[in-house]
Parts: structure tokens; sequence; C-alpha cells
């Protein structure tokens, strides 16, 4: 192929490098340059141009790219035509997306023109989802690249292939012992239903049984008498062992246990078994999120029927490290009294809207300034050190706190809703700081109380990292982060206040029961403040 700038006669039949816009000339690369093209750069004054031209025995881009993506399709997958020399591949229909790895490693090293890539190995794909790509780089590649690239993708298989979905039918067992809450099993079972929608898999049946090998042994035989082609334990406690309860049963229904523990965080605690032929599996606690973790390799695999061998699950340690384990205790963090450093922030630089006027943080309450009552809770607790984080109607706020024992800190974009107060409270926390209590200005009830009960719910050692009053079963504020969470606050946008980021992270965090509604009022309306001067003592 020859390749530069090259007088416009000489240029007639090449390929366009690059795009011109001169006065009323464009032309986009890629076109196809003719007479018509050489009639318009000379009328721009343009007498030379670079473009590619094909020799004998080059092969376009766009022949060369569709091709190689039709030698590489396996079974369920569609090319579509090539464009600027890229074919893309399809999913035909939804299922597990299998490659060969090495097949295509070596295609894509006979060449740097042909180019082959993939979406990862063993992902779910959606039918119509577009699963790999075939591009070559230049306009045109020899004939010898062609002609090797293409035999190089023709393999038994396919260099890609999909694999259907076949299990439809799952039984999902749990196990109970003291202490394990119903409506944890209960978000464990939306969760799973969740995973499994992809697949157009439904539980057929829902067993929860006691925490012991010979009643798991017992359910596993209904749920296979039932018609289940799939069973999931979730445990009430981690299998520790081959011959922990879990495990236990599998052998006792006659089955075995293929492999126990995967190279893949969250997930290292994966039971892989079956009992005549239908797989089980013993779900690690990191299951019970809906997060990406360990769990979703196998399952995606044992969905679309595909063994999942011993060596396999030992080679998925490379990229397996999948995100922070939250509820994973880090050494600079104690958990003793005198160690925890849990500062309290209190927001008040709202503008309180809804109040038609007035700003509610100066509204009186009992003798004294809403906000002054919200700062005096936080200094009445454990907590090291209080920030009031203020915004609107700065200077009277700071007058409504004269003498107290605070530290201010000014928001000036509090205009643009609750993050950004977050954020400004957050960056004015010393480094030795361990956590933050995040407190409303506009919460009467709250005390100090109330806090240190939250301060002391606090044990990062034990995976209590989010600590919130809850009552039943209702979540209310104030709430207690870890400075492991500091980060996450910090990308906060707009009006929204950091409750999403614990349903985000839910295995961290901790309910500390309320025996009232202090946790749970709150005042935005000259209605709601009234009610609360009545009601809150």
């Amino acid at each position: 192929m020859k390749f530069g700038s090259l007088p416009l006669d000489e240029a007639l039949g090449g390929v366009a490098v690059h795009s011109i816009r001169k006065d009323k000339l464009v032309l986009k690369k890629g076109t196809t340059i003719g007479n018509a093209e050489v009639l318009a750069l000379r009328s721009a004054g343009i007498d030379e141009f670079v473009v590619a031209k094909l020799e004998p025995g080059d092969i376009s881009e766009d022949i060369a790219a569709k091709a190689l993506a039709d030698a590489a399709k396996g079974e369920h997958v569609r090319v579509d035509d090539a464009f600027t020399g890229r074919a893309n591949l399809f999913a035909e229909k939804a299922g597990v997306l299998v490659v060969d790895k090495e097949a295509i490693d070596r295609l894509n090293g006979i060449d740097e023109a042909v180019t082959f890539a993939t979406l990862p190995a063993f992902g779910m794909v959606a039918e119509g989802q577009m699963i790999a790509t075939a591009k070559i780089i230049p306009f045109a590649v020899s004939e010898a690249s062609y002609r090797a690239t293409v035999e190089a993708a023709k393999t038994a298989t396919g260099l890609v292939r999909i694999a259907p979905y076949r299990i439809k039918k799952v039984a999902v067992i749990s196990t109970r012992l003291p202490g394990l809450a119903e409506k944890v099993i209960e978000k464990t079972l939306r969760v799973t239903k969740e995973r499994l929608t992809p697949a157009g898999a439904t539980i057929v049946a829902d067993k929860r049984i006691e925490h012991d090998s010979a009643k798991l042994s017992q359910a596993i035989d209904e749920a296979l008498a039932g018609g289940a082609e799939l069973v999931l334990v979730f445990g009430a406690s981690a299998i520790a062992d081959r011959r922990d309860a879990i495990p236990a049963a599998i052998e006792q229904s006659g089955g075995q246990v293929s492999h126990f523990g995967m190279p893949v965080d969250p997930g290292n605690l994966m039971l892989i078994g079956d009992v005549g032929g239908t797989p089980v599996l013993g779900a690690p606690g990191c299951a019970r999120s809906p997060k990406e973790n360990g769990f979703d390799w196998v399952l995606s695999r044992l969905l679309a029927g595909l063994p999942v061998k011993r060596e396999e699950i030992a080679g998925m340690g490379v990229g397996g490290l999948l995100m922070e384990i939250v509820t994973r205790p880090q050494p600079r963090e104690d958990t003793a009294d005198e160690k925890k450093n849990i500062a309290a922030i209190v927001l008040a630089a709202g503008r309180s809207s809804r109040m038609r006027g007035p700003n509610k943080l100066l509204a009186d309450f009992r003798g004294k300034p809403l906000v002054r009552r919200a700062a005096e809770a936080a200094l009445a607790s454990k907590a090291s050190t209080v920030i009031v984080v203020t915004g609107h109607d700065e200077i009277a706020v700071r007058n409504a706190l004269q003498g107290l024992d605070v530290r201010f800190v000014q928001n000036p974009d509090y205009a643009e809703g609750l993050s950004t107060s977050l954020k400004a409270g957050i960056r004015a926390l010393d480094e030795n700081i361990t956590g933050a209590i995040i407190c409303l200005g506009d919460m009467p009830g709250v005390s100090g109380a109330l806090i240190d009960k939250l301060i002391a719910g606090y044990e990062p050692a034990r995976g209590a990292l989010i600590v919130v009053p809850s009552r039943n079963g209702h979540r209310g504020n104030p709430v207690l982060w870890s400075r492991r969470f500091f980060h996450e606050i910090m990308k906060l946008e707009g009006d929204m206040g950091a409750r999403k980021l614990a349903s985000t992270y839910a295995e961290g965090v901790a309910e500390i029961e309320v025996e009232d509604d202090s946790a749970f009022f709150d005042i935005d309306t000259p209605e709601t403040l009234e009610i609360a001067r009545k009601a809150v003592s």
C-alpha cells in the first residue's frame, strides 16, 4: 500500500487519510478520491493530498475486517457489515461469552495492522449485545497477513461463541443461627432473584432451616426431588472447612465437593459441589450483596451449563481482587473506645426554603435557637471535635452559637445542595480523625446520648463501619461514617446526601436500635416546628 502526499492526478483512486474543510469543501477521511473529489480539491486551491493507495495483492480494510469476523464467529454470534475497517460481532442469544484466549492472542500477534478484541471471557451478555470487534488499523493489509489472520481465526468452535442459558429452576436454601435477622434472608432472596433474572431463571423453592448438616441434606434432597436444576445454599455462618455443615450435607446426600475456596475477593469462601449431577453451590457471604463478586463468576457459567473445573477456579487470581472489602479491618483502626477519634459535623448551611421565609435553624426552640440545640448535643457527646458547616445566614448562625466550643467552616456553594456541605465538613477534618457523625441542624430530638450510642457501635474489626439509628426497620439520623468512606462522600454531587452509600456498602452497616422518634424527626415547615415544640422534650 502506498501512503503519502501525492499530486492530485496521482491521488486519483486513493483513500483520503485526513478530513479537509476549506471554504465550501468538506472531504471526510476515508473517502475514495474520484474525479469529482479531484476537481473540488483543485477548486479549493489544494494541489497535493495525503492518500493511501492499494497496490496489487492488498486487501481493503472492510473486506479484511468482515472476513476475519466471519471466520472468528462461533455459535449464536452474528457479524454486521464492515465499515471504516471495523466489523462488529453480536450475541444472537442471551448467555455467557466463551472465548478462545490462546487463539486470539496468536491472531493478534501475526500483524500489528490486524486486531481482534472481545468483552471479558465468561461474562453474562444480553441478546443483541456487542461482544467483539475485528479492526483493521490501516486502510489495507497485505494478502499474506490477510490469509494468515483469517486462517488463525478458524477454530473448531470459533474464537467467540455464546453459551445460552440452560438452567431455569433454582432452589435457594438458607440456614439459620441465633442472631441472623429474617430481613437478611429476605434481602438475600431479592438479590438472588435479580441475579437470576437476566438468565430467565426463577427460584422454584425457598427453604429455611437450622444450620445443621442433617437437616440441610434433607432440604437438598427435597429441592432436587422438586425439579431444581441448581441449588444455592446460603449459610448463616461462613464455610470454614470441608468438614463444615454445608459440605457435609452435600456428601450426606450422596454428592461430592469438587472445590472449596477461590482466589477471588470478595468470594473466597465459595464451595462448588454436585448431587447426582445437579450443581450445588455453597455461597460466600458476599453473595448477599448485589455487587459483583466471585459468586457471580461461577453462577453465570453454571446457568449456561458450562462446567467449572478446579484449574479454572485456580486461574481466577489475576484480576480476582474486585474491590476493597469494606468490612475488612485495617491495622490503623483501633476499636478501643479511648482510641476512637470521632468528629461530629453539624450541617447548618441550608436555605430553609420550605419554611416560607425565616431560617428554621434560627427559630426559637425551648429558649434557644434550633441550631444551638443541635450543636450542644454534639458537644455533650464523646465526639472529639465539633465542626459546624455554615452557608446561608452565616453571620446569624455564628451568633446563635456564640460561646460554644465549635469550629466553623463556611460553604460558599451551599446553594448547590446538601452534598457541598457534606464535602466542606469532610475537608475540614484533621488527618487523625477515624470517623465522622453527620448531624443535621434541624433535628431537636437528637441528644448527646444518642450520638454516644453510635460511637459505641462503631467497631471496624467487626465490620461496623457505618452506624445508623434504627427503629422497626427504618433508619434515621445522625449517621456515623468511617474514614474509609470519606473519599466516596467527596464524589457526591447536587442535593444528594450519603444515604445511597449505605445501600452500596450494606455489608458495612450496623443498625443501633432506638426506642423513640428522636432519630426520625426533622423540621422542614412551620407546621412541623410547632409539632416538635410540643412533642420533643
